[in-house]
């Protein structure tokens, strides 16, 4: 496996992402636009950016200053813990309410109160532990 978020991984992401119709196809439906970021927690920057239009993935890569929309951090811990167990519903929140997931930008409130946003970034978890 690449290192995490480097950038052969996050286009190995982009590649499962657009293979899983439960996500790319379900952010389709509503115009999904986006530019996430994902990295680890006290750093000053993410690794990788994902680039998604109307759903699906257009650029995966590390991140080269990029505009984010969202900019998700955990510890490489954290990350692992959640790749090799995919959490649910209930993981998500407890894992954002005890601090381990956090959000540099974006607004994870609203977004998991959208079940078309909230089932689709859950299963993005699983996506990566395909990667």
């Amino acid at each position: 496996m690449s290192e995490l978020f480097s950038e052969s991984w996050m286009q190995g992401f982009q590649a499962k992402w657009n293979a899983e119709a439960d996500l790319s196809g379900e952010l389709e439906k509503i115009g999904f636009n986006s530019v996430i970021g994902y990295g680890f927690a006290g750093e000053d920057a993410p690794k990788g950016v994902l680039k998604v239009e109307n759903g699906k993935a257009v650029a995966g890569g590390a991140y080269a200053g990029e505009t984010l929309n969202w900019d998700i951090r955990c510890s490489e811990e954290q990350w692992k813990k959640m790749m090799a167990d995919p959490p649910g519903m209930m993981g998500l929140g407890l894992a954002f309410t005890a601090g381990h997931m956090k959000f540099a930008v974006g607004d994870y409130g609203a977004m998991i109160k959208d079940p078309r946003m909230a089932g689709p970034f859950i299963k993005s978890f699983a996506v990566m532990a395909q990667v």
